[in-house]
């Protein structure tokens, strides 16, 4: 099992932090660094600077919003940023959620697997460097009846193939993310919870005719490093809640859903008419700490240690680390503990 570490969002102030963070898992041997986006900072450009003051740690995106850039332009990108990094990109999709998709870009959130399925295939065939012709329900290349004409793209990428993420939390996308993906990127991961979400990917990856061979299961997986694991666990409590109470709609909220699903239900209501309220601390002190514990790693470097078989044998192959401490010394100190507890359990390779 290999480290990642997710930084999330950027340009909220944590710019500098976020570099030290990440030139700090190149030293330790960690195997990829992901940023993420919304409607603030990209991905691509925070890559980008991260690629350039780092070594060998891999460049993930988690991820591109699919409604935000067209399929080609994508597939641009990608090629871009794994040749400036030397062949370290890996590429991941998410249709996002009605609210960032229809309000900020634009996009009818509308048959979003169908669409993820027609993006993907366009951005395979962008970078495979094959004339791009492709008609399908939601995207037409060329354009009929115009000047437009199938264009191959110039750019020389370093390696044969991009690997090819989806960020994945329903069993019909789980289901997708095994047939057409190189590896699934998931949210409040529990191990002990995760068997159905698992078995989807399995099942999409038999649809053709593969099996979990190389396939890379990415859990980001909140980190607090320290004596008490109750006291670790609250500083996860205003992030939970943001994604359970405030991530979509009352209506289409999928980590909302999630958290139902894993048993949670009155308090993923009780989160999300909280925070739909504004009451945030609220929402954050509804938060089950027994939620906050299956899906975070909480407390000493040995209670971590102890824990990480679990994940192993849930199948996760790159265990990316989330860090929730407000200090920066706490935040470095997290990350040589979680590189010290995969070597205690003898997991590491």
């Amino acid at each position: 099992m290999r480290l990642g570490l997710n930084l999330g969002y950027w340009g909220a102030g944590n710019d500098a932090d976020n570099l030290v963070l990440a030139k700090a898992a190149d030293d330790l041997g960690y195997s990829v660094c992901w940023a993420a986006e919304a409607y603030g900072s990209d991905a691509a450009t925070v890559l980008a600077w991260v690629g350039a003051q780092t070594k060998q740690i891999g460049l993930g995106s988690a991820v591109f919003q699919i409604p935000g850039r067209s399929a080609a332009n994508t597939a641009m990108t990608a090629a871009t940023l794994d040749t400036l990094s030397g062949g370290r990109f890996r590429l991941g999709l998410g249709v996002s959620g009605p609210q960032v998709s229809e309000g900020w870009h634009g996009v009818r959130f509308d048959q979003p697997l169908a669409r993820t399925r027609e993006y993907v295939d366009v951005v395979r065939l962008a970078l495979s460097r094959k004339k791009v012709e492709y008609h399908g329900k939601f995207i037409d290349l060329p354009l009929p009846n115009g000047p437009g004409k199938a264009l191959s793209l110039t750019v020389h990428p370093v390696r044969e193939e991009i690997p090819i993420y989806l960020a994945a939390i329903g069993p019909k996308n789980l289901e997708l993310a095994g047939e057409i993906a190189d590896g699934w990127l998931a949210l409040f991961f529990s191990p002990e919870d995760s068997t159905d979400s698992y078995n989807a990917v399995v099942s999409g990856r038999a649809r053709v005719g593969l099996d979990m061979t190389g396939f890379d299961v990415v859990p980001t997986v909140p980190v607090v490093i320290g004596a008490d694991p109750v006291k670790c666990g609250d500083l996860v409590r205003a992030y939970a809640a943001l994604y359970i109470g405030g991530m979509g709609s009352r209506e289409q909220n999928f980590y909302n859903q999630l958290a139902t699903r894993m048993g949670y239900g009155d308090a993923a209501r009780e989160i999300q008419d909280r925070f739909l309220e504004r009451e945030y601390a609220a929402a954050a002190a509804a938060v089950p700490f027994e939620f906050v514990d299956r899906t975070s790693l909480l407390g000493p470097v040995e209670r971590i240690a102890e824990r990480l078989p679990a994940y192993a044998a849930a199948g996760v192959t790159t265990l990316s680390v989330g860090l929730y401490s407000p200090d920066l010394g706490d935040r470095l100190a997290a990350l040589d503990g979680v590189a010290k507890a995969l070597e205690l359990s003898g997991l590491g390779g």
